[in-house]
């Protein structure tokens, strides 16, 4: 019999084990009796995951020799956990199971539970003796293993170990216990089965049962059990099969030799009776057996197919000991169960078994059809396929028999509604098939012409999410790369993560030779890649064939799940959508789908002959109308489609009449109604809208979802893809008018829904294939978890952008009353529809994305961005964060208006992108949208475009203040004003635009003390980036008093005035600027003393130039120019501070080349003396008598004496006005010196004691060039210097 025969009904969703972190395994060491068992919890497995070596290594970490799923019945919070076994039967791996939260209301049932706990046995354990119960008193699940040591453990595991890490640091402790049974002595266990979590029962090699019963407490002996024997004949019988030569028949099995009484398959059930427990077994000898576990004694033999039998032929009807899945019971209400046997002796057979009981402990089995046989049929009459597990549910119409059959590691699962009233028969009913995709995909073909690389392709075809595991991938590449010989320990090690290591490993094995003519062969070098990826591809496939082996076939009893627990993999079944049982079942449609199905078929039989270069063709022209604003009528768009696409170049004469074959001449089966179904099948239910998520989905569910919506995006693109190809191609076939499809409908119409269909499938495509990194949420952490953190880098996990974004929103609906196979398909299907209750914000992911650091992410869904402000908006954040400036700054330009405009109520939707104070900007005026537009470019200096926006935000205050009238409005105004021009002044000193900030600066008229402070700012700028020119030539309108003050006060503060800014420089030029010659020379004086402190007067002829032209010889010219410049009678002067009595004496030796104090007194008494000698020659000759005649005296007045002679016998009379005028001056200032004679000492120099000053300074250098030095002759005499050569 062929698959094809079977209707697909169901398909399956396969979902991967590997934890998302490496700190979510928890593992835990079980010890035995003899030792105390203790507790160790570890970031990451036990054997590292890079460690893989070859094939058999990866077989004992990742694939599993026994697995299921265990629900418990009295709590449900984690209610399923899965369970498989590992490491050579050492590992029993346990998590959690659920697919929805039970009642999220509820304290601790909204938090995931997403920790795997490893239990580590010392020795191998029995996987047929690995029991679960749950304690009715408290919240737990009981785990009971019996090893290959017979040791019994019972662990005890509470949901906070499988929610908090914290739970297991500290060890299990008394929760974990282990006891050696006696009477494990001499019998040999086969079969654990769990009656609850204080009764135990284990089915012996010899046909008899061993009960342990718990203790209450420990008895003297230490004895956690109590343990009652049972055989299945009495203690005489058993004694006999001592005895060698009275022994029954055996089975060997392993190493033991199996009774026939033995049970191979166990399965229990209190009836409904409130303390009663029967225990069904199907033994070797094909008997059914029914135990009252309370007295030990079986209630009811007979054969499992209520058959009669010859006794002798006892071979033919012994049952392997490795057969575990051959009972079924299910409740049926009090004192009532109903039990399915399954015989696998010849080509299997079912029977159904009605069985009542009393409280009494009697029972009674009845053959529920003596007159009906039900041989399963096989999945395929051309294979050899063994029945290898089934599960029972019981539906209104009577039982739903699911049957697991196996070939190799391949598997099929199928269904048979059993209806008992049926006339025509209970088994009449035809078997359902499961759809289980065992087709691998496969990267396109490369060619010259192709955007993406090949090796792009095959990345994303490798890493697509939830393909393979990471230890998949890893393994595979080790053995590729001893297949080439290139495989070295340290590559494992390296820091590289696995694509990369994919990439340059295969990298290696290609390279670029050139071609006969002589340039690089790149279709050699394409070929070659293409070659060695696909042994790759080959590679993982066939690793990956191994996880999908079934190991058992599951029923949840509460949702009607059905699971497929194999080797390294999860399968869920669920209903098949209306399309996905259109598209399996397309050979032989249901009589209401044939017309739909004719639609379909002739759609991807014709799209099924394009080349994969035509389909990219087809896709590239499809993007384009997906995403680009077209102006053109719809069949200007149809038009312009076919013509990009051209895939009339591929499509023969055969292709177009199997189109018309199938939908009839001129495509009369097409009309619009056909396509109303068409669309009616990708459609969300019409209440789906209004109902609300009552049970949202744990992590688990959502990956279970995730991978569905995966497997729904691909068949809907694919058929809705081949539509749209197929409606063009139809439109444009026909030539006659009349009978032409836009004659018969709306062929527009149609053409958008696919269109739009389309375009929403393509956003989820995008979403499901994108991964991204995002931190483990803190609540996850747990101490050890964190300290291993703050040794690294964060600990992070991979999710898919469609669990990120919309996760959150997934659950079961209000009004959930289906079961969850079919839930999770109307689920999916409203995700994928185009009008579902879920809206893809395209706004809000690419927040979501900068919210996660990922604006490369958030950029790709650009395309997909609506065209309202807000969008618009987010789009140039992506931008921004992209430092694409310019784009970013034009998306901001074009979303003002809209974001500027004030409303009411605004939908603050940005997933936390925008906070509080942003806004607040938003939605209130120009100006406070253009000052948030400045904040965000200010967050990544971009300077010239804070300066941009901050002017249009200055425009438009200026523009609404003059239009308003409420205070409280300008004062508003006001502050964003104010931080606008300091934003201004900011950015524009960043990037030395000067005169902008010179300008913003002359603005701050409001704010004098933030005027000041920013005129500092660009003084020192400007300063600091020789802007000196530019400097000077700015007005600084009312500030030019302020600038001069700030110059002085960086002159002062330098000591240095050969290196560093020279603000002595900067101060000179402006004060000639300005006209002040004397405010410029006093500059220039304080910079010729700083010359001489720092020794700058004694290098002389250091250069071998001009020995008089140095440092300080050129001040001294600049001083006697810029003095010379003064016009004014009198003015041609300037003062210096006189700091103290030692810097006065010190700085008089330096500036008159001798000793004495020379200050304002002085030189008034010079201008005084020399005013009257000019007067009367006559006393100036009576003066110089008397100085002769008294040499005692001070030789400072000698000096002055001489000094006022020279100076009336040469001046003129300009100069004696000048004189006069100077004096008075002095007058003047001594007068006022009196009255501020706390203030520091000035010296007032004179043109003239400049230029004598000057003439020193020559002589000086002179004398030091003709080796001329000055001594003092050491007795303190007036006239002891003495001159040496």
């Amino acid at each position: 019999m062929s698959a094809r025969d079977f209707e697909i009904l169901y398909k399956e969703t396969r979902l991967n084990l590997e934890p998302s972190t490496s700190s979510s395994i928890v593992q835990i060491r079980v010890g035995s009796h003899n030792h105390s068992s203790f507790s160790r919890s570890t970031t990451a497995s036990a054997r590292a995951i890079n460690a893989a070596d070859d094939e058999k290594a990866y077989r004992t970490r990742n694939i599993a020799t026994a697995s299921s799923v265990y629900y418990r019945k009295h709590h449900d919070s984690p209610r399923a956990f899965h369970w498989r076994v590992l490491e050579n039967d050492t590992v029993l791996s346990i998590r959690a199971a659920d697919v929805c939260k039970p009642n999220p209301h509820q304290q601790h049932n909204d938090i995931d539970a997403p920790l795997v706990l490893n239990l580590r046995f010392s020795s191998p354990i029995r996987t047929s003796c690995i029991g679960f119960s749950d304690p009715e008193a408290h919240d737990a699940l009981c785990v009971h293993v019996v090893d290959q040591s017979n040791q019994l453990h019972t662990i005890t595991l509470r949901p906070d170990h499988f929610r908090k890490r914290p739970a297991t640091d500290g060890g299990l402790g008394e929760l974990c216990k282990s006891y050696s049974p006696p009477g494990f002595g001499f019998k040999q266990p086969h079969r654990l089965v769990v009656v609850n979590h204080e009764q135990l029962i284990v089915t012996m090699h010899d046909g008899g049962i061993l009960r342990f019963d718990r203790h209450s407490r420990a008895n003297a002996n230490g004895a956690q059990w109590k343990e009652t024997i049972y055989n299945v004949a009495g203690w005489g019988q058993s004694l006999q099969k001592l005895v060698p030569f009275k022994r029954d028949p055996t089975v060997r099995y392993g190493n033991t030799n199996m009774e026939l009484t033995a049970a191979t398959s166990t399965a229990i059930t209190n009836a409904g009776i409130d303390g009663a427990a029967f225990l069904f077994t199907i033994c070797l000898d094909h008997r059914m057996r029914v135990w009252d576990v309370r007295t030990g004694q079986i209630m009811y033999t007979g054969d499992i197919l209520n058959a009669k039998r010859d006794p002798q032929d006892i071979a033919r009807w012994t049952i392997d000991p490795s057969q575990t899945n051959l009972i079924r019971i299910v409740d049926n209400g009090p004192g009532q169960c109903l039990v399915v046997t399954y015989s696998p002796i010849g080509s299997g057979e079912f029977k159904f078994w009605k069985v009542k009981a009393n409280a009494q402990g009697s029972i009674h089995v009845a053959d529920c059809f003596p007159e009906q046989k039900l041989v399963p049929a096989s999945p395929s009459s051309l294979d050899i396929w063994t029945l290898a597990d089934f599960a029972v549910a019981q539906q209104a119409e009577g039982p739903e028999l699911w049957t697991l059959w196996k070939n190799n590691i391949t598997y099929r699962v199928q269904k048979l509604q059993v209806r008992p009233g049926s006339a025509s028969g209970p088994f009449d009913d035809s078997w359902k098939m499961v759809n289980v995709d065992s087709s691998a995909a496969s990267a396109q073909t490369s060619g010259p012409c192709d955007p993406v690389d090949s090796t792009e392709k095959w990345l994303d075809l490798v890493f697509f999410p939830g393909r393979f595991t990471k230890s998949t991938l890893e393994t595979a590449l080790v053995m590729y790369e001893k297949g080439l010989g290139t495989y070295q320990e340290s590559n494992s090690k390296s820091n590289k993560n696995i694509a990369e290591s994919i990439c340059s490993v295969l990298g290696a094995t290609t390279t670029l030779d050139r071609s006969s003519v002589g340039g690089p062969d790149y279709e050699q070098f394409r070929g070659t890649s293409e070659t060695q990826w696909t042994r790759f591809w080959r590679l993982l496939l066939e690793l990956d064939k191994q996880r999908g082996e079934a190991l058992s076939l599951v029923l949840d009893p509460v949702d009607g799940m059905i699971w497929v627990a194999c080797a390294d993999l999860l399968s869920a079944i669920r209903y098949c959508s209306d399309l996905d049982r259109i598209y399996h079942n397309i050979e032989a449609p249901s009589q209401k789908d044939r017309d739909v199905a004719a639609l379909v078929s002739a759609g991807l039989n014709f799209v099924d002959v394009f080349s994969d270069s035509m389909l990219e063709l087809s896709r590239a022209a499809l993007r384009a109308e997906l995403f680009e604003e077209s102006s053109l009528s719809d069949a200007e768009r149809m038009q312009q489609f076919y013509d990009k696409a051209g895939f009339w170049r591929q499509v023969t004469e055969e292709d177009v009449a199997q189109a018309v074959e199938t939908l009839g001449q001129n495509f009369q089966m097409v009309t619009p109604r056909l396509y109303e179904d068409l669309f009616e099948l990708i459609t969300a239910a019409g209440d789906r809208n209004s109902q609300e998520v009552r049970a949202p989905f744990t992590g688990f569910g959502r990956k279970l979802v995730i991978r569905t919506v995966q497997e729904t995006i691909e068949l809907h693109w694919k058929i809705l893809l081949s539509q749209i190809i197929l409606l063009v191609h139809m439109e444009d076939e026909i030539e006659d008018e009349k009978s032409a499809l836009h004659a018969r409908f709306d062929v527009g119409l149609v053409y958008r829904k696919l269109v739009d269909a389309l375009k929403r499938l393509e956003h989820l495509r995008w979403m499901v294939k994108t991964e991204l990194t995002i931190p483990v949420p803190k609540a996850d952490h747990s101490s050890s978890a964190t300290s291993v953190a703050t040794r690294g880098k964060e600990e992070t996990y991979a999710i898919t952008a469609l669990e990120g974004l919309i996760g959150h929103l997934m659950g079961l609906p209000e009004s959930h009353g289906k079961p969850l196979l079919s839930s999770i398909t109307d689920v999916v299907l409203d995700i994928c529809a185009p009008t579902s209750s879920i809206e893809l914000d395209n706004g809000v992911m690419q927040c979501w994305l900068l919210k996660q650091g990922r604006p490369d992410l958030a950029k790709e869904l650009n395309p997909f961005a609506q065209q309202d402000p807000f969008s618009t908006y987010i789009q140039g954040r992506v931008f921004l964060a992209l430092n694409e400036h310019s784009t970013a700054a034009q998306c901001f330009k074009k979303a003002s208006v809209g974001l500027s405009t004030e409303r009411t109520t605004v939908q603050r939707h940005s997933a936390g992108l925008l906070d509080d104070t942003e806004w607040k900007l938003l939605y209130s005026g120009l100006p406070n949208y253009y000052a948030h537009v400045v904040n965000l470019f200010e967050r990544q200096r971009a300077y010239s475009y804070v300066v941009e926006f901050s002017k249009l935000a200055l425009q438009f205050i200026q523009d609404n203040q003059d239009d308003e009238n409420s205070s409280s409005q300008r004062t508003k105004h006001n502050d964003v004003k104010t931080e606008m021009l300091s934003r201004l002044f900011t950015a524009s000193t960043a990037i030395s635009q000067f005169d902008v900030a010179h300008s913003t600066l002359l603005a701050m008229v409001d704010d004098e003390v933030l005027q000041k402070s920013y005129l500092r700012k660009l003084v020192e700028k400007m300063c600091e980036a020789g802007q000196n020119t530019e400097l000077v030539n700015l007005p600084f309108s009312g500030l030019q008093t302020t600038v001069d003050e700030i110059l002085v006060e960086k002159c002062r503060q330098v000591r240095d005035v050969l290196n560093g800014v020279p603000y002595h420089q900067i101060l000179y030029a402006w004060r000639i600027s300005h006209n002040d010659y004397r405010g410029a020379a006093s500059i220039l004086l304080d910079r010729l003393q700083k010359l001489r402190q720092i020794g700058e007067g004694d290098k002389v002829g250091v250069s071998g130039e001009d020995a008089l032209d140095t440092q300080v010889t050129r001040q001294y010219l600049l001083l006697i120019n810029a003095l010379s410049c003064v016009q004014a009678k009198g003015e041609a002067y300037i003062f210096t501070e006189i700091l103290s009595d030692e810097d006065d004496e010190d700085q008089d030796v330096k500036l008159n080349g001798k000793g004495g104090v020379d200050n304002l007194e002085d030189h008034l008494d010079d201008l005084l003396e020399r005013l009257d000698t000019v007067e009367d020659p006559a006393q100036q000759q009576q003066q110089q008598q008397q100085q002769q005649q008294q040499p005692s005296k001070k030789k400072k007045t000698a000096g002055r004496t001489t000094r006022a002679s020279a100076a009336a016998a040469s001046s003129s009379e300009a100069q004696q006005e000048e004189d006069r005028v100077l004096a008075e001056k002095l007058r003047q200032f001594s007068t006022a010196s009196e009255l501020f004679s706390d203030e520091p000492r000035r010296r007032l120099l004179t043109l003239a004691d400049i230029r004598k000053q000057y003439q020193q300074e020559l002589d000086r250098i002179v004398a030091i060039q003709n080796n001329q030095f000055g001594f003092s002759d050491g007795f303190g005499g007036d006239d002891g210097d003495i001159i040496m050569s």
